[in-house]
């Protein structure tokens, strides 16, 4: 969407090839989320020079850190579902309002959720069974990250706000100035320069944090500016409880959703460290690769979300569903081919990020290999939740992560690891299970969605002006 529309005439989302306005939305959308990837793999890149115990600190540290952002970034997810169906149906000034409160929102949890995994994180390691060799390097990275975690709450908000609107060349620019500013100072302070000293693995973490804030702060300033539709007002920012209780009702169940994975990760973690530093490193080096692979079907998943919301509140019902469709079936056949590769190149991706350590090497291929050719299954599934989303649908995504994670993947792991001759590779094999069933079931529910009862703008039809005439009855935003 161009950033100058003033109404819904000149929304070029609500209109013309759904292809066109797929990529419009997704390439720079997933040029972005490569370039935010480009975080994990920065780090994975110069931390996998410090050796295996390095690589899987971070590993064991990463559940945690998912699970901390997962308790606040709920909201961004209704704040973006709620800023596109008002800007889809041309009312911008509530659109303005619902960004100022949930950016809102963000700040106000983001500081008490820092300080208290601050806190609880030794805890929290000692409960995943962090082994002794490296809970040090592990508590000391994870007490750094989860510090400015406000700063990677209030930018993935201000983030998912724009791009609710439409807006996704200014957050791409963010990201790449980010991560250039995250490359260099990554390996200044984890093996220090001159009078800078060597901070080590906790070096990564505190290029990430201040990366982060300085990302926050211009995304706020951006959305005070004339560049963008949106905007966040100070003033707008003084709670409203008719505004709140949509807000939670939508991020609520989106929060529980990533807590679903991100404890499911937690899990994993608990049954892979048990087996040594080799697998958990292993295991820690495909997550970076599963995290870099699917960042296709996540900035797909977004850009349908967007695309879908601004046509349910346009009222164009039918071009949400196709959107919906085409974009899943991209998705799937996308992921596919980028899994085959994975599977063919599984040895010489692997060992790009721990180059000479041979049993980490020989245990993350295999796992790749098992993986591999199921990523197509993710972005499928990725996409129909970014659609659901779209609708409001929150509950539907967070029943389907809360059954993924803790009613298949987690036990059938265990089972299949514990129980037959697999061994660790059981652990491996429950991920493309679970994926083949859970894709199952997203396409089976997304084939009988009612879409005329997706609208969250209450609206009846449309003046000669343009303008989106509201019921009566319709509770005011």
């Amino acid at each position: 969407m161009v950033t100058d529309i003033s109404g819904s005439e000149k929304n070029t989302l609500l209109q013309g090839s759904i292809l066109r306005s797929l990529a419009q939305i997704g390439v720079p959308v997933i040029v972005a989320n490569l370039l935010q990837s480009g975080y994990i793999m920065v780090d994975a890149f110069w931390v996998g020079r410090l050796g295996d115990k390095a690589v899987a600190a971070i590993s064991v540290s990463q559940p945690i850190v998912f699970l901390v952002f997962a308790l606040g970034i709920g909201f961004s997810v209704a704040g973006a579902t709620l800023v596109a169906q008002y800007i889809g149906a041309n009312r911008h000034h509530e659109a303005n309002t619902i960004a100022s409160q949930v950016f809102m929102l963000a700040l106000l949890f983001g500081i008490p959720i820092s300080a208290g995994a601050y806190l609880l994180s030794p805890a929290l390691l000692r409960t995943l069974g962090t082994q002794d060799d490296i809970f040090a390097l592990a508590l000391s990275f994870l007490r750094v990250i989860v510090s400015g975690m406000v700063f990677t709450f209030g930018f993935a908000m201000l983030q998912s706000l724009m791009r609710g609107a439409g807006e996704v060349r200014i957050p791409l620019m963010i990201t790449l100035g980010t991560l250039f500013l995250n490359a260099v100072l990554d390996p200044l302070l984890i093996y220090g320069w001159g009078a800078l000293p060597a901070f080590g693995v906790t070096g990564a973490a505190i290029a990430t944090l201040i990366s982060q804030g300085i990302a926050m702060v211009a995304g706020l300033v951006v959305l005070h500016s004339r560049f963008v539709v949106l905007k966040v007002h100070f003033r707008a920012m003084r709670p409203r409880l008719d505004l709140l209780k949509s807000v939670l009702r939508l991020g609520v169940p989106a929060s529980i959703e990533l807590c679903a994975h991100a404890l499911s990760a937690s899990g994993m973690v608990a049954l892979v460290a048990v087996l040594g530093t080799t697998v958990t490193a292993a295991y820690g080096v495909v997550n970076n690769i599963n995290a870099l692979v699917i960042v296709p079907a996540i900035g797909m998943s977004i850009a349908t979300a967007t695309l879908v919301g601004q046509n349910i509140g346009a009222g164009h019902f039918r071009r949400a569903q196709a959107i919906g469709r085409l974009s899943a079936l991209i998705a799937f056949v996308a992921l596919t081919l980028v899994g085959l590769c994975a599977f063919i190149f599984a040895s010489d991706i692997v060992a790009f990020f721990v180059p000479h350590q041979t049993q980490v090497i020989e245990q993350g291929s295999h796992f790749l290999h098992i993986v591999g050719p199921s990523y197509g299954l993710i972005g499928l599934q990725m996409v129909i939740n970014g659609a659901f989303r779209a609708m409001g649908r929150t509950m539907t995504t967070m029943i389907l992560a809360l059954v993924s994670q803790w009613v298949v993947l987690i036990p059938l792991a265990w089972v299949l690891s514990h129980s037959t001759s697999l061994g660790i590779s059981g652990l491996w094999y429950a991920f493309p299970i679970t994926n083949l069933l859970i894709a199952v079931v997203a396409v089976v529910l997304f084939a009988r969605t009612d879409w005329q009862r997706s609208s969250l703008v209450n609206q009846t039809e449309e003046t000669p002006q343009g303008a989106i005439a509201t019921r009566a009855d319709a509770p005011s935003v």
